[in-house]
């Protein structure tokens, strides 16, 4: 009678831890989705500042190559403008006509100040382009600097695109996750249905290794940039 009283006794006091662990268990498990559910919509959060950004950037781009394109398209008009002005200027000068070389100079000097952008204004005083007969229209590198501003706001806006796409992949992991870890809870819920200890052992094990697969994977996802969970604390 003892023997068997004692294994009862035994019985139930690896029962009860069995159900105490399921408590726990179940306990972390459910901060576990609500911290997945949070760390999740953080991403989501991030993700929507960064498309907004990006959009903006992009406005900014495209009205600033606008902008580049029609400051190119004057310059080049001012620039064959004094070219031609020039040529005239040598014939003046040939024939010995300094009054008309005069003007002609007055003319260039006008339309250096008034009609062209300080890019192309200091372009001209280069002996190359002054003297050579050169064009710096010719030079890729001059006409690529009109759009330096637009395509660095241009690349970020895309950097920026990219930034937010990885924050949605990372916020829709953080659901998965949230997945992963309500499936937990469902089967640790059986665990408690269950009369056959052995069974509820085996879905209690069976439980706990997703919970630790879902852990692990948590964990290999990055954390929302500039994150600092000190922030969510401080007084405003």
């Amino acid at each position: 009678m003892k023997s068997e009283k004692l294994k009862k006794i035994k019985k139930l006091i690896v029962e009860n831890k069995l159900e105490t662990l399921v408590a726990v268990f179940l306990g972390i498990t459910t901060l576990l989705v609500a911290w997945a559910g949070w760390i999740g919509s953080l991403h989501g959060g991030i993700q929507a500042i960064n498309f907004t950004k990006s959009n903006n950037l992009a406005a900014q781009g495209n009205a600033e190559y606008n902008v580049a394109a029609q400051v190119y398209i004057s310059d080049l008009f001012s620039w064959n403008t004094v070219l031609s002005l020039r040529l005239d200027l040598e014939a003046a000068r040939t024939k010995g006509d300094h009054d008309e070389a005069q003007i002609i100079e007055t003319k260039i000097q006008k339309i250096k100040e008034d009609s062209c952008s300080p890019r192309l204004a200091e372009a001209m005083d280069e002996p190359r382009y002054r003297d050579g007969g050169a064009s710096p229209f010719e030079d890729e590198n001059f006409t690529n600097g009109y759009f330096e501003e637009a395509k660095k706001l241009l690349d970020e806006s895309q950097q920026t695109m990219e930034e937010g796409k990885t924050d949605n992949l990372r916020g829709d992991s953080y659901r998965l996750v949230s997945v992963i870890y309500s499936l937990v809870l469902f089967l640790l819920g059986t665990v408690g249905v269950l009369k056959d200890y052995q069974s509820r052992k085996m879905l209690f094990i069976f439980s706990a290794c997703i919970l630790g697969f879902g852990i692990i994977y948590m964990l290999t996802i990055p954390m929302p940039t500039g994150f600092d969970i000190t922030n969510f604390f401080k007084l405003k």
